[in-house]
């Protein structure tokens, strides 16, 4: 039985060696999964097969998966406005605004209205006033949709609207809502919702659909209103539900023509998930009037994307950064290159602040972050810990131009997520978040070089493990 087993052994750590040489995308991430596969003896080996083997190489995954949905995208483009990105008056941002346009096909869009939404209470105020006012359709999406309170608030609303002849349509991810399933989705099947798992678990499919999630929050109601952000569908962002206390988050409300390219995300998803017609006619992508000032892009990316799209605008507007880089994130866990990208503005003598909870959902993913503000303090990057768990994803540039998602800065947002964020090219809006922002630096703990160069030894060894596995995050 011991020789079986080595043997299994053997054969398992020999094939996981020669995919990781033959396929791996990056020498730091097949580093960590080759120590993965020797620190943990057959567990190794079967989390790179379920998480690390990049499916999107295989002809099978590429046919079924990928180029479908690039179809899509080169279909879309045809389809989408010719206007050049003639609306960003700001000459250092021109470039940025190409950037995201050629990687997405979304052009920026003057002429639209931005409320921020600074919490979980505000934006589920909105978002439920905003449904009762619907007329045709709602459409959602998102990464958790779990029971509780809040999605019992959605059921009612549901029953309410489809009763008065309103589409409800609404696709959630498989792995991040498995809670919604069974009899709970069913309750919202029979009363008319339109529900459909995105890249469910299921056999002849788990390998190839496991390690690659949908991470976008969108709502869109009637083709004229839309909701995106960080904000997921659960109670922990209402009341009190885990040890981290009420979740801390921020989303938009977008109203003018960039609703349609977020619209455009959410219907590409919804023919994917559910095999039904593409909604694109008049009545779900309507001609949208200018409504208000601001300057609006969406930039989405996943695994089907030819170029890391989130992971490119992050970069680009950190190299345009000329007085300050300000970036709130749960997971600010960077690869090398947009490590190198903040190194480099900080070192030019702009103002880096970083504003990271102290407390984690994940310790592998905290200890991870830590391990990188060494090198950032020692340049003087300002680092801040909030005390309440903040789930917010936003970058912000010389008060001027501002992002707002889900894209984490994570190996996983960049590489495997399908992602989705609103930049904004308005200095009023921007200002506005900038504020928030450094409110919350000056009443939370700053991290002072030195004192922080001292911290015990088995911190730093924690700290260093994690960084061996950053990029499996």
């Amino acid at each position: 039985m011991r020789t079986l087993l080595f043997i299994g052994y053997l054969v398992l750590t020999i094939w996981a060696f020669g995919s990781i040489v033959l396929h791996g995308s990056r020498p730091t991430k097949s580093l960590s999964w080759l120590l993965t596969i020797i620190a943990i003896p057959f567990g190794g080996p079967i989390l790179y097969y379920l998480f690390g083997v990049n499916r999107r190489k295989f002809r099978f995954f590429r046919l079924r998966q990928t180029e479908r949905r690039r179809l899509y995208d080169e279909t879309y483009k045809s389809l989408s406005t010719t206007e050049d990105d003639i609306h960003i008056h700001e000459n250092k941002y021109k470039k940025l605004s190409k950037l995201n346009k050629k990687n997405t096909f979304f052009p920026s869009y003057n002429g639209n209205s931005v409320t921020i939404l600074n919490d979980g209470e505000e934006t589920f105020d909105a978002i439920f006033e905003a449904i009762k006012k619907a007329k045709y359709f709602v459409h959602l999406q998102y990464y958790i949709f779990e029971e509780g309170e809040l999605s019992e608030r959605f059921y009612e609303l549901f029953k309410t609207k489809i009763k008065e002849g309103v589409e409800v349509r609404l696709i959630y991810d498989s792995v991040g809502s498995f809670s919604f399933r069974g009899k709970t989705i069913k309750r919202f099947k029979d009363i008319g919702v339109e529900a459909y798992p995105i890249m469910p678990l299921r056999f002849g499919s788990l390998l190839f659909t496991l390690n690659y999630r949908n991470h976008r929050k969108i709502i869109i109601i009637d083709g004229s209103l839309g909701f995106t952000g960080g904000v997921n569908v659960s109670d922990k962002y209402i009341k009190k539900s885990s040890p981290l206390g009420i979740w801390n988050d921020l989303h938009v409300r977008l109203e003018g023509p960039v609703v349609n390219s977020l619209h455009r995300v959410f219907i590409k998803d919804y023919h994917f998930a559910s095999s039904k017609e593409m909604l694109i006619n008049e009545k779900y992508l309507p001609n949208l009037e200018p409504i208000g000032e601001s300057t609006v892009q969406i930039v989405a990316s996943g695994p089907d994307s030819r170029q890391p799209a989130v992971m490119q605008q992050y970069i680009s507007m950190i190299n345009s950064a000329t007085k300050s880089i300000y970036i709130a994130n749960p997971y600010f866990i960077p690869g090398t290159t947009v490590l190198q990208a903040i190194k480099i503005a900080a070192l030019s003598g702009i103002q880096v602040s970083l504003l990271i909870p102290n407390k984690s959902d994940s310790l592998m993913a905290k200890y991870s972050m830590f391990s990188r503000f060494e090198e950032l303090l020692a340049i003087g990057v300002n680092i801040y810990l909030r005390e309440d768990f903040s789930h917010s994803k936003v970058i912000l540039i010389d008060n001027e131009v501002a992002s707002v998602g889900s894209g984490n800065f994570d190996y996983r947002s960049f590489e495997h997520n399908f992602e989705a964020n609103a930049v904004i090219y308005d200095k009023e809006i921007t200002e506005a978040i900038c504020k928030e922002f450094t409110e919350y630096c000056e009443i939370n703990k700053s991290l002072d070089y030195k004192t922080f160069k001292n911290r015990p030894l088995y911190k730093r060894f924690i700290e260093g493990i994690a960084k061996f596995f950053s990029p499996l995050l």
